[in-house]
């Protein structure tokens, strides 16, 4: 029978909140060795993930979008609404203000290998397990569905 969700995953997650700090949330992924949070509303429920990809833009900054003046003008080659997100996220200072929303979530009745698809084809590094009210009761990473292939080869 295959393995679920269920059977791998992280029970009873760290989770954070929009207004923590972000201070605070760096401090847990560093002193963890982890490197993303879900991130929930007062109700227990999933509102975002915030990860070390979100954090990149503290360190690194970001650049304004590159244009052309043609007829007194302003074209933009890039989109200037990414600009202003990466903005934000660059200068946030809670979780909130930083994380991505809409996060992918997986449920625990789900096989491995489905779990492992969405990971894939959506590039995610782990997925926040909810139950059916929407509560976040778990974490699945990459590593521990490599871990659970290990164990299947012994």
């Amino acid at each position: 029978m295959p393995k679920t969700v269920t059977d791998v995953m992280s029970r009873d997650p760290i989770v954070v909140r929009e207004e923590t700090p972000l201070k605070e949330a760096i401090q847990i992924l560093a002193e963890r060795h982890i490197s993303g949070l879900p991130v929930v509303d007062d109700l227990g429920k999933l509102v975002g993930i915030i990860s070390e990809t979100d954090l990149m833009w503290q360190e690194t900054g970001v650049t304004p979008p590159a244009y052309i003046m043609f007829l007194d003008s302003v074209i933009y080659l890039k989109n200037p609404a990414t600009y202003e997100r990466d903005l934000h996220k660059a200068l946030g200072q809670t979780v909130g203000e930083v994380m991505s929303k809409s996060p992918i979530a997986i449920s625990p009745d789900k096989t491995l290998k489905e779990a492992a698809t969405i990971m894939h084809d959506r590039s995610v590094h782990r997925l926040p397990v909810l139950d059916s009210m929407g509560q976040v009761i778990g974490i699945l990473t990459r590593g521990d569905i490599i871990r659970a292939m290990a164990a299947s080869q012994d």
